[in-house]
């Protein structure tokens, strides 16, 4: 019997070969009548018995080959995807992302003007096939490490959650290589008219046109078996997200593992110029963040949450340059006097909009407005709560004055901590091996794997910062251009720390004062904080979400629990925003 080999191309350098059993039409033509039915028989198999079908007659030698042609020209069905048939293992992934391209992280129910970065990232992981679109987030164990509103940026977030392997968790790894070179999937059993069983466009991209490995019983007792390597999940991902989404890193996590309640400390980060601001008045407020303290004055309440215990605890609250060319005394660099510099935040837990309350305090002490004691009798929320100043007796201030908070494009989430035993992050496909004598150092996986990889996030990310830096040249040109013909404002910001607290008669001209991203708040008169009027009690501002709106969603959940609804109408919505999602990204 002749073998024949069919070629698919899908894409340039991508091809697929097939090979058939079938014989040629022309070595027909001498078999007799009982030859043939023993042929079809042996073609259709069972099937045959079960359910006859009439034969078509003998095609002739232009129409065998046009059915040929046909074979190659029609389209091939896509395959469905089963998750059951492939094994799982959880990870932790470290991203960044531009915050100002979204809108924040967590994904919305609703419609938002900006799509979010956990919407993106789940289509992006759902399109990789790496997780399961229809089980939602909490189908793959999704859980995110610190949450980032609109306009705030992320250099170190995490997540984790339960994806597609090529090996599984680490303990399966023996178990799965070893059904591998025992079991015969169906897929690899070829259908002579069934065209391309099984095989979609997709799967062109990773065929392996190597000779098939020898069982391992012909394998040499001298050969050592090789890592297995796992999905090369960086590659994948960054290939498919957008250039403002890049991941850095990835790490095999335990089964208990939690990016939320397995993050040690998280780490802020707020950049700002030095212009009008006193560095070592805000270097002093900052010091008394340090500490367990109550932040309900220098938070926002979010109600929905019903929070009551506002008490978190500061480990590192300062204020650094972030240009090593910048003074640390004065507050500003040789050129034009106005430095970057960077306040640092680090504390295990965080609240709604606190750093950004926070920097608002600071600015305002920054320009003099108002004393480094600020923030200490802001935390004084009960008698005695601070002590601080003991030379006097703090006011208490159980009631949040109304002041703006910072803006929000200068924030970042610098870096989630964990403990080195529970997260260890790699960036290559290597598995560790415990053998060191089986890794050759010139063997390609071995080099692909720790930090020695090769590829082109770090170019990409540097040529993003270079272009950056053009902008920031041009714009301080056009600024220099404009000084030739405009005057520069008077300022009496700041105002030096001798001064007492600024009342209206201390200003005879409107002031504009810092709310940080070259955003500025412009006052006829400035009243201090502590004069301000001050919002509801926490517990006040909670029963009232309850009694309206808390109550109102209570009554409207418990509607939708008396429908007979299997997956859950939050489920739905999911799932019906990740596709709408995607098709407004293909328009």
């Amino acid at each position: 019997m002749t073998h024949s080999y069919r070629y698919l191309f899908s894409l340039p350098t991508l091809f697929r070969r097939i090979m058939t059993t079938n014989p040629r039409s022309n070595d027909y033509k001498g078999w007799s009548r009982d030859q043939l039915i023993e042929r079809l028989l042996a073609l259709e198999g069972p099937k045959s018995i079960n359910a006859p079908k009439p034969s078509p007659p003998p095609p002739s030698e232009d129409q065998d080959q046009d059915q040929n042609k046909s074979l190659l020209n029609r389209p091939v069905s896509a395959k469905e995807f089963n998750f059951s048939n492939h094994p799982k293992r959880k990870i932790a992934l470290k991203f960044c992302y531009s915050g100002w391209e979204y809108g924040g992280l967590a994904y919305q129910t609703g419609l938002t003007q900006l799509p979010t970065v956990e919407a993106v990232l789940f289509e992006t992981l759902a399109k990789a096939r790496l997780i399961d679109p229809e089980g939602g987030m909490e189908g793959c164990g999704w859980e995110k490490c610190g949450r980032t509103d609109k306009g705030v940026s992320a250099a170190g977030q995490v997540i984790s959650l339960w994806v597609r392997s090529a090996i599984g968790s680490i303990e399966k790894a023996q178990v799965v290589e070893a059904k591998d070179q025992d079991i015969v999937k169906e897929d690899d059993v070829v259908d002579d008219d069934s065209g391309l069983p099984g095989l979609s466009e997709e799967d062109f991209g990773t065929l392996d046109l190597h000779e098939p490995s020898p069982p391992a019983s012909q394998k040499s007792s001298n050969e050592v078996a090789k890592p297995q390597n796992e999905l090369d999940y960086i590659a994948i991902l960054n290939r498919l997200l957008p250039p403002t989404i890049r991941i850095l890193a990835w790490a095999p996590v335990a089964p208990t593992f939690s990016a939320r309640f397995s993050c040690m400390y998280r780490h802020y980060k707020y950049f700002f110029s030095s212009h009008s601001l006193d560095i070592p008045a805000m270097r002093e407020a900052a010091a008394r963040l340090v500490g367990d303290h109550d932040f309900r004055n220098l938070c926002k309440v979010d109600a929905q949450k019903q929070i009551t215990v506002f008490r978190r605890v500061i480990s590192r609250a300062n204020i650094e340059a972030v240009d090593a060319n910048t003074s640390s005394s004065a507050g500003g660099n040789i050129e034009r006097g106005e430095g970057m510099y960077v306040f640092n935040l680090v504390g295990s837990a965080f609240l709604y909009h606190q750093v950004r309350h926070i920097m608002a305090i600071l600015f305002l002490v920054g320009t003099g407005l108002e004393k480094p004691c600020l923030v200490t009798r802001l935390m004084n929320v009960a008698e005695g709560a601070e002590n601080y100043d003991i030379e006097r007796k703090l006011e208490v201030v159980n009631r949040k004055p109304e002041y703006q908070m910072a803006d929000a494009l200068p924030l970042m989430l610098w870096d989630c901590g964990y403990a080195e035993d529970d997260v260890k992050w790699r960036t290559g496909t290597l598995e560790p091996n415990s053998d060191p004598t089986a890794l050759d150092s010139n063997d390609t996986d071995t080099r692909r794997s720790g930090s020695g990889t090769e590829t082109d996030l770090y170019h990409q990310l540097h040529s993003i910062w270079n272009r950056s830096r053009i902008y920031t040249v041009l714009d301080r040109h056009f600024l220099q251009a404009a000084e030739k013909y405009h005057r520069p404002p008077y300022s009496p910001l700041p105002i030096p720390s001798s001064s007492a607290s600024v009342t209206i008669s201390d200003l005879t001209t409107p002031i504009n004062y810092p709310l940080g991203g070259g955003t500025y708040k412009r006052a006829q008169k400035y009243v201090p904080v502590l004069e301000r009027n001050r919002l509801d009690t926490v517990d006040m501002i909670n029963e009232r979400w309850r009694l309206g709106k808390g109550s109102r969603k209570a009554e409207k959940k418990g509607a939708t629990a008396g429908d007979s609804v299997d997956d859950g109408d939050e489920k739905k919505l999911f799932i019906q925003s990740i596709h709408t999602f995607s098709a407004t990204r293909k328009t």
